[in-house]
């Protein structure tokens, strides 16, 4: 469920919406509201069905690589240092 495989297409996957995630994370956010911009484009934009709890978990896999970080005030973040270290 984490990768995609011979039955998980990417969307199912929880790469996939963790994908997601870092692309609308434009400015930081809570977890509720990446939740509801994400219920707002399931189905349309994004074919797969995830539940919260899916989110979380994405969510949790991206904190642990780093690719987001939790401000002061509890939102989420993209990380821009790591940012700067991939351009390079």
């Amino acid at each position: 469920m984490l990768l995609p495989d011979k039955h998980i297409t990417f969307a199912e996957s929880l790469l996939g919406l963790g994908y997601f995630v870092l692309d609308n994370l434009k400015s930081p956010a809570t977890i509720d509201q990446v939740w509801r911009n994400f219920e707002k484009v399931r189905g349309n934009e994004y074919p797969a069905f995830h539940s919260f709890d899916n989110l979380v978990l994405a969510v949790d896999a991206l904190y642990a690589i780093g690719a987001v970080v939790l401000t002061a005030d509890g939102k989420l973040k993209r990380d821009e240092v790591r940012k700067q270290y991939a351009a390079n």
